[in-house]
């Protein structure tokens, strides 16, 4: 019987605000275990769960990876590079013989935007999407939420502003539609090549000048400036782009209020986001990183049916 998040998590935009709330919430007990002596409850002991990666991924294949040990599931990580992928099988051929062994959730990144959707509805295990092409991170999406409530509280009314490479990140795309669903009023701030031509119609504002939204926002997430992609002409160069958009202390020094500063990683220091304000007192990269492990567990634990109200039950042990 499908969970309170149904039987996948696939992206934010198919989700209600108070399923957002409800996982943020789950994550709250569930991030006190990662600060403990002991860091593991039997919560999903006896589970299998596939972590399936068809890209490169460090932050998280292992934010995953600490989020099913710490519940007790068995986990099993499979690389496109060393699997039978890189012979042609196919996606659903993976899948298909994975789910033989009886697994209970496949975790999937994928280059293709959709592949979490064509493989969750050809499987019967829950599915996880860790990212798709251009489309999706939902994940990301719930621990950026879930950093921001901590340090702002509500975030009806509160002003978040999404810059650099909007074009090819799925995380902007989680974040806008998280943030929009909770009551935020959210913007992005980037050169036009690198922002989506509909953007204007997921209901953000566009800034053309960084400094228009320092003066505007109570919080920047900093999108990494994905240079595999920059080859492409979309940017005159890196120093360029340093010049005009780079976020630096100079800049928000100038703010009429703190900014709070977020970044999804790994970081291109000096491009898009300087070492001064990445590691400056209003950074809260490292709380993101803490938080990804919380909402990750609290993912697959209502996933497998957990009720939300015995999280806290879960998080002492007893569930």
């Amino acid at each position: 019987m499908p969970g309170p998040l149904g039987k996948d998590l696939l992206g934010l935009a198919p989700l209600s605000a108070d399923q957002i709330r409800l996982v943020l919430d789950t994550a709250v007990p569930f991030r006190e275990i990662s600060e403990r002596a002991i860091k593991k409850v039997p919560t999903l002991r006896g589970a299998t769960i596939v972590n399936l990666f068809f890209e490169a991924s460090t932050r998280t294949r292992i934010s995953f990876e600490f989020a099913e040990k710490r519940l007790s599931a068995d986990t099993v990580n499979v690389a496109s590079a060393g699997s039978s992928v890189s012979k042609g099988e196919t996606l659903v051929d993976t899948a298909r013989n994975l789910e033989a062994m009886k697994i209970d959730m496949v975790v999937i990144r994928h280059g293709a935007s959709g592949a979490a959707q064509f493989l969750a509805e050809r499987i019967e295990s829950n599915v996880i999407n860790a990212g798709d092409g251009t489309n999706e991170h939902p994940t990301q999406g719930l621990l950026d939420l879930l950093t921001l409530r901590n340090h702002l509280g509500d975030l009806t009314g509160r002003r978040i502003c999404i810059v650099g490479d909007v074009l090819h990140s799925r995380v902007a795309r989680s974040n806008i539609w998280g943030l929009t669903k909770l009551g935020a009023e959210v913007a992005v701030c980037g050169p036009r090549s690198l922002l989506p031509n509909a953007i204007g119609e997921m209901g953000v504002t566009v800034f053309d000048r960084i400094e228009e939204a320092i003066e505007w926002a109570d919080a920047f997430n900093v999108l990494r400036l994905q240079l595999e992609r920059m080859q492409a002409g979309y940017i005159p160069s890196l120093r360029e782009y340093n010049r005009v958009y780079g976020v630096t202390r100079a800049r928000l020094e100038k703010a009429p209020r703190d900014i709070l500063i977020l970044h999804p990683g790994p970081m291109n220091r000096g491009v898009e986001i300087d070492s001064d304000v990445a590691d400056g007192p209003h950074s809260v990269i490292l709380d993101q990183v803490t938080n990804g492990v919380a909402v990750r567990m609290a993912v697959l634990y209502l996933l497998a049916g957990g009720k939300p109200e015995l999280a806290d039950a879960a998080k002492k042990g007893g569930a």
